[in-house]
């Protein structure tokens, strides 16, 4: 089942962002899809803050994978954009059980290599409205089903 969601700033991106935090499990992964400047970035900043991250949260689009661990769980942020859908030798699959949070910008470049049981959360832009966000979320797995149903 999917969940669809209007969003008209970005602080009600972040909003929606630390309600899907306050539901955090060991190994969650988080898929997120998205234009270019969709809001990908701004949920996850509400996500990390939630989790009480003291360091500030950029996009890791030159580093691929950033890991922030000052927080009550590891959260590992990853841009796979530049990667081409080309990540063997990058062991991203190791970080999906390494019991923190993944969130991966771009998720749809590396279809292939993403865990079955995953939140994925797709941001769409408005054309009439620069602020307006639709956003559609699609959990894979009863872990993500029950989140959906305690938040949405």
């Amino acid at each position: 089942m999917d969940y669809k969601i209007t969003t008209y700033s970005e602080e009600e991106t972040i909003e929606l962002a630390q309600n899907i935090e306050s539901e955090k499990f060991p190994n969650m992964v988080i898929c997120l899809r998205g234009d270019l400047g969709s809001g990908k970035t701004v949920f996850t900043k509400g996500f990390a803050s939630a989790m009480e991250i003291k360091e500030e949260i950029t996009s890791p689009t030159f580093n691929i994978i950033k890991e922030y661990t000052s927080g009550d769980m590891p959260l590992y942020h990853m841009d796979v954009y530049r990667l081409d859908g080309k990540i063997e030798d990058l062991g991203i699959e190791e970080y999906f059980t390494k019991k923190g949070i993944t969130i991966i910008e771009w998720a749809d470049m590396i279809e292939d290599y993403l865990p079955e049981k995953r939140l994925d959360i797709k941001i769409k832009s408005s054309e009439e409205d620069e602020n307006k966000r639709i956003i559609i979320i699609t959990p894979y797995g009863k872990k993500y089903e029950e989140l959906c149903g305690a938040v949405l």
